[in-house]
């Protein structure tokens, strides 16, 4: 295998950008999901994942620029991170803040993809809280482990492109590899050149990749997929529609583009 893509996303929920390397440290790589919105008036985590509410953030896009973040709006201003607050909550409808630590026992609002699928993005449906980050030991926004990967053979076999699934690391397969090759990964280590990974979980799939990103439409078959074909145990969670894996860093370092992978 070896390195297709890799991918950051500097604002939970926003969009990111494809990046050549990535500095990958026990909290993960470096400047992803550093920011994120916190709901004023519940003290939870904007995401996605509450299309509801939230849906509008796949609209916005999120860039490093030197030390800082620049994010753009769906009109087109480009507003620096410190100066966001008020433009995205006019955005959204609701007041939020813009922060760069995650608080204590941090909760997003996770509905079932199902229930979204079935009544629809503007559905009042029930929205389970869910401590994010419990597999990481960093102070970011991620949803559990620090890096999440997928592959270009479970890609290709659900006919989804790659940003909708938000992964960090995208794999080359080797031709034949099965989709969902992910599954046999658990508690293996991949190597990159200097880094080492372990795998930690399959990726548990949300409404999120079924959402309008950017100019991209609708894709209820982004869920409908993992759902029908990879509903697999997720320790502590249940048993869950899948694509992808979370891995946490035995070792950090530089990852590259083209960077070749070995599993052991």
């Amino acid at each position: 295998m070896k390195v297709l893509e890799l991918r950051c996303y500097p604002v939970k929920s926003m969009l990111g950008a494809e990046v050549d390397e990535l500095l990958v440290g026990s909290g993960g790589a470096g400047g992803d999901r550093a920011l994120a919105l916190i709901d004023i008036e519940t003290g939870r985590v904007a995401t996605a994942k509450h299309p509801r509410l939230w849906r509008t953030l796949l609209q916005c896009s999120a860039t490093r620029v030197g030390s800082g973040v620049t994010i753009t709006l769906p009109d087109g201003r480009s507003v620096p991170a410190e100066d966001a607050d008020g433009p995205l909550s006019d955005l959204l409808g609701r007041r939020v803040r813009l922060a760069g630590e995650r608080p204590a026992g941090a909760e997003v609002e996770r509905p079932d993809p199902e229930d979204v699928l079935a009544q629809g993005v503007e559905a009042e449906v029930e929205a389970p809280t869910l401590e994010i980050a419990q597999g990481s030991p960093g102070d970011t926004f991620v949803d559990h482990s620090p890096l999440h990967l997928i592959t270009t053979a479970t890609l290709v076999h659900l006919g989804v492109e790659a940003l909708r699934y938000r992964p960090n690391l995208i794999l080359a397969t080797e031709p034949g590899a099965e989709p969902f090759v992910e599954n046999d990964w658990l508690d293996r280590e991949l190597t990159i050149g200097e880094v080492r990974l372990r795998i930690t979980l399959p990726t548990p799939r949300c409404s999120v990749p079924t959402l309008e990103h950017g100019d991209l439409p609708r894709a209820p078959h982004a869920v409908r997929g993992p759902l029908a074909q990879n509903r697999v145990e997720v320790t502590g969670f249940g048993v869950l529609p899948c694509a992808g894996v979370y891995a946490e860093v035995l070792a950090g370092g530089t990852v590259r583009t083209g960077d070749a992978v070995t599993l052991a």
